[in-house]
């Protein structure tokens, strides 16, 4: 061992320091002498009695000894000392698993994932340690989960309605840990005190019957349009020098296209003349009208094999609606934690600053008929003022950004 001394007044006093006995106990471990390590490391900590990471090493050396109601004495210790220290909190998930103590491993388990540094930052045995956290928290969620379900089960009123039954599974999962909360994000355009809704309830919006109701007609004028191939371009057009991320293999493709009737608020006259059951339509919406910026309204055509990444959107003061017009099967839409299977003729509508993503894994392509509508918690004059905000920046700067909303 690394000892020093000296003699003062006739007694010998040692010098080892607890950096130099922590030193000393990690070589005697690893000659298997564990029972000194765990000598040499409560003479460190009664010398360093702050350090957390002694403590821990003691935890191991105690543990390696069968001692398993000491390792976690040490372990509690090091926590006390640094409540964050992800190894220790990783330790005690352990610790009192093996003690059978499974629901609080699982506790503990669920602050070493909250803690946990990047996978490619860990150590092979540390990573398989992390594995076995998440895998005990995933299953005590699942159970606990089960168990919450089954008293709500049971409380439910016959007067439940579907939305109250949806926001409390989301309030659940989110209590659990199984759900994300998911906030608007808008890239631009920010409005306050409007509810972050992911899919908003069809009472909001009367008109979305008669919508779905002249489905037919709109997705015959879809199929015929696609016939011909002529007028669609792809939906995403950013130039060389925009910060593409997520939409570099998408952008200027026609794997994701559109056949525009509005957009940037832009009439395509040719378009519309070649809809006009479909525009008749669109004219009982109540679309936001913003000069060279909104509303926006197409035919958008996904092709197979062909996933749109998550994103937000611009700007939460309007809402986007979807009319399914042609989903073959192994289509689906997610926005925030509900995932949707688009079905023929049955719309929604959601807002887009939530983050959302859309997929088609068919060999078949996928239509939808897509337009924006008005937040309906934005009064007459609230609309109005956006409108003035939005064309008074424009006429400042004296030019619309493309995809500025």
């Amino acid at each position: 061992m690394n000892s020093e001394g000296c003699l003062c007044d006739g007694f010998f006093v040692s010098l080892d320091t607890a950096e130099s006995l922590n030193r000393d106990a990690a070589q005697a471990l690893a000659a298997g002498k564990t029972a000194e390590a765990r000598a040499l490391l409560e003479a460190a900590i009664a010398r360093d009695p702050q350090s957390p990471i002694l403590r821990l090493n003691l935890a191991g050396a105690r543990r390696a000894l069968g001692d398993l109601a000491g390792a976690l004495a040490a372990v509690e210790e090091a926590l006390r000392l640094q409540p964050r220290l992800f190894l220790a909190l990783l330790m005690k998930g352990a610790l009192l698993e093996r003690l059978g103590r499974t629901k609080e491993a699982a506790l503990a388990y669920s602050c070493a994932v909250a803690q946990a540094p990047p996978d490619h930052a860990l150590d092979e045995p540390t990573r398989r340690a992390l594995m076995r956290a998440r895998d005990l928290t995933g299953n005590y969620a699942l159970a606990l989960g089960d168990f919450i379900r089954s008293k709500i089960n049971a409380a439910w009123g016959p007067a439940a309605s579907e939305r109250e039954r949806r926001r409390v599974e989301t309030f659940l999962g989110t209590a659990l840990g199984t759900h994300r909360v998911y906030r608007q994000e808008p890239t631009d355009f920010h409005y306050p005190e409007l509810p972050a809704i992911p899919f908003w309830d069809r009472e909001e919006f009367p008109w979305l019957t008669a919508l779905e109701q002249a489905t037919p007609d709109i997705r015959q004028e879809a199929l015929n349009v696609m016939q011909y191939d002529s007028g669609f371009e792809p939906y995403l057009q950013y130039p060389d020098t925009a910060p593409l991320d997520q939409w570099r293999e998408l952008n200027r493709s026609l794997r994701w296209s559109a056949f525009h009737f509005y957009h940037y608020g832009r009439r395509y006259e040719e378009n519309c003349a070649r809809c006009p059951k479909t525009m008749a339509s669109l004219a009982q919406i109540p679309q936001p009208w913003v000069a060279q910026r909104m509303p926006a309204a197409m035919f958008s055509v996904l092709k197979p094999k062909t996933r749109i990444p998550p994103h937000t959107g611009v700007a939460n003061v309007r809402l986007v609606v979807h009319l399914p017009l042609v989903v073959p099967p192994g289509c689906g839409f997610r926005v925030g934690n509900e995932v949707r299977e688009w079905r023929v003729g049955q719309a929604w509508v959601f807002d887009d600053t939530i983050e959302h993503e859309a997929w088609n894994e068919s060999d078949q392509v996928r239509v939808i008929l897509i337009c924006d509508v008005w937040n309906p918690r934005l009064s007459a004059t609230e609309r109005e003022l956006i409108r003035t905000i939005l064309q008074a920046m424009d006429e400042f700067n004296g030019f619309v950004q493309q995809g500025a909303l």
